[in-house]
């Protein structure tokens, strides 16, 4: 649509709310209360945030007691404002979260109806918008990277705003426009800088690379660079200034650099500043980060991973992205606002996308770049809905088809076969049955998305028949039920069709998970110590502290770790306040032969051995494939 021809900006419908508001309501808000923490980022955090609370310092973040610089604060302080608010409880703590994630779908939902308002049904002229934020709220990706604490999703909010932002301000700052709506800019740009502090808040650096190389890149390829000194950059820099530096200023004062051991690749002096600024970003942009504790995704892998995040809805990412593509060779329309989705879009996903490629990466740092992809596929839906009026109409409409018949169905179909196949024959298994007794294990695969699942048998299956039947079912839906319907010409049931049978899917993933709880986090086994624990017992973790860090959060107790002066605690362990937490074989020897009770979480088989010669051993309990020891 022509700026000469513009229709009010927003048209949001009950209807469209109410379908965005239950597939929150169904997949993220009822998926809070389970299951437990898991080991590892999730509790990491979330115990962070619970000692920020008890410590009442909400500058430097501590990990059993250890300082611990690896990310910046915005996810504590949601975290430790919910649990403030509601009490420490695991589901207090994800609250945030789910909240961040409905205020996503409803980000997406209105810049979906401002890209695609002119090729959504006049009936329903939100169509598009809708069609994004299901897209979204179903996907694989969005979903399993809210099933724990991390703060990608939230990143994904503050670029879906930014785009937004930014192309109302630089509508509004156009030569063609009046003198008064080019001041209007004003609010957007100030909003911008807010949102922009606050990605620097969320994940450190990288929270301004994205956005602010999103506007220099759009501003460039529309050739409208020229108005970048026109969105008021000095107003917009000091609000960002007046969010962001404080927490960065305080951290730094607060945590100066002291002298660091030699031989362990680190300088002599170093701090907060050093750790923050240049390990954790520079350092990890080059690979070269101390220690260096985390894997390095292939690059055909990570963009292979980008299909997988965006199911089943990638599958019609090839047409949506051709479609952008001939609306951008369109010249005679550069900076129109039918080119706008197209350039905004593609250059929002490319630059997350192409960023990654070239930089250290994990599968799912691509997160930011999802709600792009789902706006993308939901343009070409939106098109395929419209009464066929020219030559695009009928091309989306037979791309919609083209895509469903020769990969989503087929894919989808098989999916269903299989799980149909071990849901109907997998052995039942015995009353009782851990799970770990029934996986494969495949460590080297751990460090990579669903690795887990590689770990599965025939008879592990199982324990897993009714979520498998319950994927068959969502998967036909996905699939043979949203084609036949999209095939009669109803696009709109369709594509909730889709998104219900999606739903039904995730529900089943989610089922999945809180069987494999026990196995992921250690939530059962830190109950079971605090049944019993009294004060002075102690509690020992087998390990690093993410192979068991839930038993911080539940039991609310500092863990003492053997053999685990590793990682994420490493670095904060050099200051001299630092608690006694890290012990040794022969330390922990001398704890189990001594007068205090002892609790140790342990994975070793061979442990209860070793400790029987210093003391009594005994099995608290048991699950997972870890074992709580105690000496009385």
């Amino acid at each position: 649509m022509s700026e000469t021809h513009q229709q009010p900006a927003y048209s949001w419908r009950p209807q469209s709310i109410a379908l965005i508001l239950l597939a929150w309501l169904i997949l993220q808000l009822g998926g809070i209360f389970s299951p437990g923490l898991l080991d590892d980022v999730d509790s990491v955090y979330i115990q962070i945030a619970r000692e920020m609370l008890a410590r009442h310092d909400f500058v430097t973040p501590t990990i059993d007691g250890i300082r611990f610089f690896d990310k910046p604060p915005l996810m504590y302080w949601m975290a430790a404002g919910s649990m403030r608010l509601f009490g420490i409880h695991d589901w207090a703590a994800r609250l945030p979260l789910a909240l961040a994630v409905l205020a996503l779908f409803v980000s997406v939902y209105a810049l979906g109806i401002r890209l695609f308002r002119s090729v959504s049904p006049e009936e329903s002229p939100d169509r598009g918008g809708l069609y994004a934020a299901l897209a979204l709220a179903t996907s694989v990706g969005p979903y399993l990277y809210t099933r724990f604490y991390i703060p990608d999703i939230l990143i994904a909010l503050w670029m879906t705003i930014g785009v937004h932002l930014t192309l109302v301000a630089v509508e509004r700052v156009r030569p063609t426009r009046s003198r008064r709506s080019r001041e209007s800019a004003l609010l957007p740009c100030l909003g911008f800088a807010a949102v922009l502090a606050l990605n620097l808040l969320t994940k450190g650096l990288i929270g301004l690379v994205f956005p602010l190389g999103f506007v220099v890149v759009y501003l460039a390829l529309t050739g409208q660079l020229k108005l970048l000194s026109k969105l008021h950059v000095f107003a917009s820099t000091a609000v960002f200034l007046i969010i962001a530096l404080p927490w960065h200023i305080l951290a730094a004062l607060r945590n100066p650099a002291i002298a660091l051991p030699p031989g362990m690749e680190l300088p002599a002096q170093g701090g907060w500043a050093w750790f923050y600024l240049y390990n954790e970003h520079v350092a990890r942009f080059l690979s070269k980060r101390v220690p260096h504790d985390y894997g390095l995704t292939p690059v055909w892998l990570f963009w292979l991973y980008v299909v997988v995040w965006a199911m089943p809805y990638a599958a019609f990412l090839p047409g949506a992205v051709a479609e952008q593509v001939r609306v951008i060779l369109r010249r005679s329309m550069i900076a129109s606002r039918d080119q706008e989705p197209a350039f905004a879009l593609l250059t929002w996903a490319l630059l997350v996308l192409g960023f990654f490629s070239i930089s250290n990466r994990q599968e799912y740092y691509s997160i930011p770049a999802l709600p792009a992809l789902a706006l993308l596929a939901a343009g070409l839906l939106a098109r395929a809905d419209r009464p066929i009026a020219d030559v695009e109409d009928q091309r989306a409409r037979s791309g919609v088809l083209g895509w469903s018949a020769w990969l989503l169905v087929p894919l989808t179909t098989l999916v269903a076969l299989v799980c149909g196949f071990f849901a109907i024959t997998a052995p039942k298994p015995a009353p009782g049955a851990d799970l770990s007794t029934l996986l494969a294990s495949n460590p080297d695969l751990y460090n990579v998305s669903l690795g887990h699942l590689f770990d599965l048998t025939g008879a592990a299956m199982g324990l897993f028949r009714g979520p498998l039947a319950a994927v068959a079912i969502g998967m036909l839906l996905v699939g043979l039920g949203s084609y036949i319907l999209r095939r009669k010409g109803h696009g709109y049931a369709a594509t909730l069709a889709l998104a219900g049978g999606m739903t039904i899917t995730l529900l089943a993933a989610h089922e999945g998970l809180v069987r494999f709880n026990p196995i992921l986090g250690s939530k059962d086994l830190a109950m079971a110590i605090e049944k019993v624990r009294q004060p002075g017992d102690v509690i020992l973790l087998d390990g690093e502290l993410t192979s068991g860090s839930t038993l911080l959060f539940y039991t609310g107790q500092p863990v003492r770790l053997v053999n685990g002066r590793v990682n994420g605690p490493w670095f904060g362990s050099f200051w001299p306040d630092s608690p006694h937490i890290f012990e040794t074989d022969d330390s922990l020897h001398t704890l189990w032969g001594g007068t205090a009770r002892v609790f140790l979480l342990t994975y070793s088989s061979k442990r209860a051995a070793d400790l029987a010669q210093f003391g009594p051993v005994h099995t608290l309990a048991t699950g997972g494939g870890k074992t709580i020891l105690t000496n009385r």
